[in-house]
């Protein structure tokens, strides 16, 4: 690989970088492009930590002759001490390199350097003539969370491995670039994870979208869904504290899951309550989304609580108000605090909806509203259970309950 081969390369990954390349497609173009211009490549990996409430981080794979089936990314878990993940990555190479403040290690396997971690004796045995592992940190403002820098490594089956000014084309001037393409795309994946996570699916793709002004908003018909658990108080009472947290988890789960799966948005997770929204191009249609959601949330709940109550841990159910009306979407705060949400008389009311299931002695109730609107074969699962006085609510209001029995045909 010549000077200028070398330049060619750099200058398609600050291209594909600019460009908003994913982390994979910068890989293998990458790599692609390398091999093409004489850099004896067979294998690829890169490794960053990211800012996600499940995983630690993301390994990005390539080959040049790939394994069938083989996946090219992995989510790998927490590498706290006792995990899963801890034993084999404290074996590392990189792991040695972040413990003793190291940012390459090479192992010329073809003239017998010492495999001395076992990732080595398994590319020797896959014919792999020489590795090498680097590391490029950022400076502590330039980190995002665990995210402190981008770790990769190179190997090849050329008979004699690398040679030299390969290998320092590599560490100097070829993957630097690459580092710096990957921490861009995967800041922009992190911030977009940050987003749905807080904000909700579609409220993050609109922030993201540069709905960021204050007042911002749109007025739309809607199915609002506002949930909470049964006997919350009770719980926190009686359950020891730590068992808290992970019984609003559990619940959450199964409430979120459900929304997601039926098409809707969780705008608002509000203790044990959870506010939503199902939208469409016709209220029926949002109406058939909402019962779907219920239905699938069911499901769930009823699995969940099988599970708990065999491991003696508390168990409850989930109280549910659905009503349909018109409400203001957007941004809501003040210049410095700002939340993506739905504000309107409709949010109100469907608050009250679902506060009168403890009254009424049920687990779902539906507005009048939400009746008028639904699809006449969905209407026909509907049983009234009488009209109600709603807090705040001018007019006493007729609200209706599910027939199990018809619903489930």
């Amino acid at each position: 690989m010549n000077d200028a081969s070398a330049t060619e390369v750099e200058a398609w990954v600050t291209a594909a970088g600019l460009a908003g390349a994913s982390e994979p497609k910068l890989l293998r173009g990458f790599c692609e492009r390398a091999v093409a211009a004489g850099l004896p490549l067979a294998r690829a990996i890169v490794l960053v930590d990211t800012l996600h409430p499940v995983h630690e981080g993301h390994v990005f794979h390539w080959r040049r002759d790939p394994m069938p089936d083989e996946r090219t990314v992995l989510e790998y878990g927490r590498t706290i001490e006792g995990s899963e993940h801890a034993e084999s990555w404290r074996r590392s190479p990189f792991h040695h390199l972040l413990e003793t403040g190291g940012s390459a290690l090479r192992r010329n396997l073809a003239r017998s350097d010492p495999a001395d971690f076992p990732i080595l004796e398994q590319l020797r045995s896959e014919g792999q003539t020489d590795y090498l592992a680097l590391v490029y940190r950022f400076a502590p403002e330039g980190a995002i969370g665990e995210m402190d820098c981008v770790c990769s490594s190179w190997t090849t089956d050329a008979p004699s491995g690398f040679a030299d000014g390969q290998a320092k084309a590599l560490t100097q001037e070829l993957v630097p670039a690459l580092a710096l393409a990957v921490k861009c795309a995967s800041l922009a994946r992190i911030a977009g994870t940050l987003m749905e996570t807080y904000l909700g699916r579609d409220a993050g793709r609109r922030v993201l979208g540069g709905r960021i002004a204050r007042g911002a908003a749109e007025r739309t018909e809607a199915v609002l869904w506002f949930s909470d658990l049964r006997g919350y108080t009770r719980i926190t009472d009686e359950a020891p504290p730590e068992q808290i947290i992970p019984l609003l988890n559990d619940y959450a789960e199964a409430v979120i899951g459900a929304v997601h799966e039926a098409g809707g948005e969780v705008l608002k997770l509000i203790g044990d309550g959870a506010l939503a929204i199902f939208k469409a191009d016709e209220p029926a249609r949002a109406c058939r989304f909402a019962l779907a959601a219920e239905a699938h949330m069911r499901e769930r709940v009823a699995a969940l609580n099988a599970r708990r109550a065999t491991a003696g841990l508390p168990v409850t159910d989930v109280y549910l108000g659905l009503h349909v009306g018109e409400v203001y979407y957007g941004n809501i705060g003040s210049p410095d605090r700002l939340d993506f949400t739905v504000v309107g008389p409709a949010v109100n009311e469907a608050s009250r909806v679902a506060a009168m299931c403890r009254a009424a002695e049920r687990e779902v109730l539906l507005s009048a509203a939400f009746a008028a609107a639904a699809r006449e074969e969905d209407r026909a699962g509907f049983v009234s259970v009488g009209r109600y006085a709603l807090r705040g609510v001018a007019r006493p209001q007729e609200l209706f309950t599910l027939d199990r029995i018809v619903s489930a045909r």
